[in-house]
């Protein structure tokens, strides 16, 4: 039997516990918790665990950086930077520019 697709929304409006994030993500709380200390997410709610939708898709990126990559946490939060440098550039340049 073929299982059916599950999916979770991420959006800048949907927020998540620490917990979730860990279920969502596959990962531990340690983990979510040094990404925060190093800057590759921020909390929605400052002083708790709580996260944006976004949050969970840059943890995940970042996840997957390290793990196929083999980048450090400074590495990923670098590239995420960077791509969102990228993402801001585009923007700005507009439908008619943009690079491909």
């Amino acid at each position: 039997m073929v299982e059916p697709l599950r999916g979770e929304l991420l959006s800048e409006h949907v927020e998540f516990t620490l917990q979730e994030v860990c279920r969502i993500c596959g990962t531990g709380e340690g983990a979510i918790i040094e990404m925060v200390r190093e800057g590759v997410v921020e909390q929605s709610i400052e002083n708790e665990w709580i996260f944006s939708g976004l949050s969970v898709a840059r943890i995940r990126i970042a996840l997957r950086l390290q793990r196929d990559l083999d980048v450090n946490l400074a590495g990923a939060a670098l590239a995420l930077e960077l791509l969102d440098e990228i993402q801001r550039l585009k923007r700005q340049l507009g439908p008619k520019n943009t690079i491909a």
